[in-house]
Formats: C-alpha cells, sequence, structure tokens
C-alpha cells in the first residue's frame, strides 16, 4: 500500500468513526419554527439542567450493525460545550475497522470551535507519529459530501438540557409517572420528537429538576436501528479541557489535503 492510499484510508475510517458516532449520540433539536407546548414543569428541568452547567456522563449507543460504543467522562454546556470524554468501541463494522487500525477506544476533547480526537499509537505510526486529530467544525462543515453538515450543532445537542427541549418541542409528551430510577425517586416524561426520523425520548427527573436518564428509540436516516441510555450525575463538577499539545496535533484539513497530494 502506497503511503497516500494508507494515508486516505485511515483517515476516511478516522472521520467516519466520529461522525457515526455523533450522529448516533445526538438527535436533531427543534426548529425555530417549531411549536413549544410543553407542560411547565418540564420547562423547570429545562431551566435548572441549564443552570447546572456541567455533569458527569455515562451512555451506551448502538447504531444498528454499524456500531456499538460506550462514552463517559464529564461535560460542560455553559458557553458552548466543552469536556472530555473515553469512547469505547464495542462493535459493529466501524469498531472492526477502528481494531483493524489497533484502535478500540479514543479520547475525545470537545472545545468550542474544534473537536480533537486521540487514536492511540498503531494510528499515530500512519500519521507521522501524531496520536491527536483536530476537527475544525467549520472545516467539517465545508466536506465536499456533506458529511460534516451540522457538526457544531450536533455537539451542542449532547447536552443534557437539549434532551428537554426535544420533549417541549413534542406535540405528544406525557408524564408516565415515578420511578426509582439508581436509587433515587425520580419522574419519568417519555415523547416522540421530529427530525429526519421519528424517535421516542424519555428522561428521568429528580426532585431538584435535573436528569438522572435519559433513553432515545429509533431509526437513523438511513433506516438503521437506533438506541441510546444516557446517565446524568455530579451536576456541576468542574470540568478542565486543555487543548492536545500542538506537536503531537494533525488539523485533519491538512491531512486531507496531504494525502490527496496532487
Amino acid at each position: 500500500m502506497t503511503s497516500t492510499t494508507a494515508h486516505r484510508t485511515a483517515f476516511s475510517i478516522a472521520v467516519t468513526a466520529v461522525l457515526a458516532c455523533l450522529t448516533a449520540c445526538m438527535a436533531p433539536g427543534p426548529t425555530e419554527d417549531d411549536p413549544v407546548p410543553g407542560p411547565e414543569p418540564l420547562r423547570a428541568v429545562e431551566r435548572a439542567t441549564g443552570r447546572a452547567g456541567s455533569a458527569w456522563v455515562r451512555s451506551t449507543t448502538v447504531v444498528g450493525d454499524e456500531l456499538s460504543l460506550t462514552a463517559a467522562g464529564s461535560l460542560s454546556w455553559g458557553d458552548g460545550l466543552t469536556g472530555t470524554l473515553t469512547l469505547t468501541y464495542t462493535g459493529g463494522t466501524t469498531a472492526d475497522a477502528m481494531r483493524r487500525l489497533g484502535t478500540t477506544s479514543m479520547e475525545a476533547r470537545y472545545l468550542p470551535e474544534a473537536y480533537y480526537a486521540k487514536m492511540g499509537d498503531a494510528f499515530a505510526a500512519r500519521v507521522g507519529g501524531r496520536h491527536w486529530i483536530k476537527y475544525v467544525y467549520a472545516d467539517l462543515e465545508d466536506l465536499g459530501d456533506g458529511a460534516g453538515a451540522g457538526f457544531a450543532d450536533r455537539m451542542r445537542d449532547t447536552a443534557p438540557d437539549e434532551a428537554v427541549k426535544l420533549l417541549l418541542a413534542s406535540d405528544d409528551v406525557h408524564k408516565v409517572g415515578r420511578e426509582t430510577t439508581r436509587g433515587r425517586i425520580t419522574t419519568h416524561w417519555t415523547g416522540t420528537v421530529g427530525g429526519g426520523t421519528a424517535r421516542t425520548v424519555d428522561i428521568w427527573v429528580d426532585a431538584q429538576n435535573l436528569l438522572v436518564k435519559k433513553t432515545e428509540r429509533g431509526r437513523t436516516e438511513t433506516g438503521g436501528a437506533l438506541s441510546q441510555t444516557a446517565y446524568y450525575s455530579d451536576y456541576g463538577v468542574h470540568v478542565p479541557v486543555e487543548r492536545p499539545p500542538a506537536a503531537d496535533t494533525a488539523d485533519f484539513k491538512e491531512l486531507l489535503k496531504t494525502a490527496d497530494g496532487s
């Protein structure tokens, strides 16, 4: 395999894995024209969760035969989404492709203008020894095949208050009742949200109007089955995020230029 072909293969898999994860993990948010008929208790949940500003997140996501993964770490959503998650690929064709590159888990760092992915030693050996790939959101929006369209918006949708906004925009949201969730008394809400495909979103809220759990079920725009369960805890936690060392970071846009050569 030539150097150019190896680069192109590695970068293609890398961006596919990242975008597949984000597309799977994030439902499309309501548009400005969507009605917001939600009940007042949910509005209180949106305000409380939004004010909390940060939390620990643990989630499991399955997208048909393409991808299954777990995520764990902390996120802050006060002024743009920031945080660090460890993503572990547990199954699917994307996980198989990543495994062939020597990567089964990935550290992801989220900053307001870019997403950084640490791919591991085996992957770094294919890309000049640098372990981190930097994906600038604005650059991803300009990808020719449209794969990165809406990337930054989807990043913002990972915050737990966005799940509440989805339910507020639903015309069939309703309260299921009281349930015990991870040892805590919670109120369970459910609703169907729109977008490219309909999804069922459920949230469990504690006495402080903070999300304890969220689930999403539905299908992707390509027809694959989608499910995700996320748990939130330690609201208000400090979320320090540092940019990776510049000398150990490759810019995705520049790498594509190198891989394409002439």
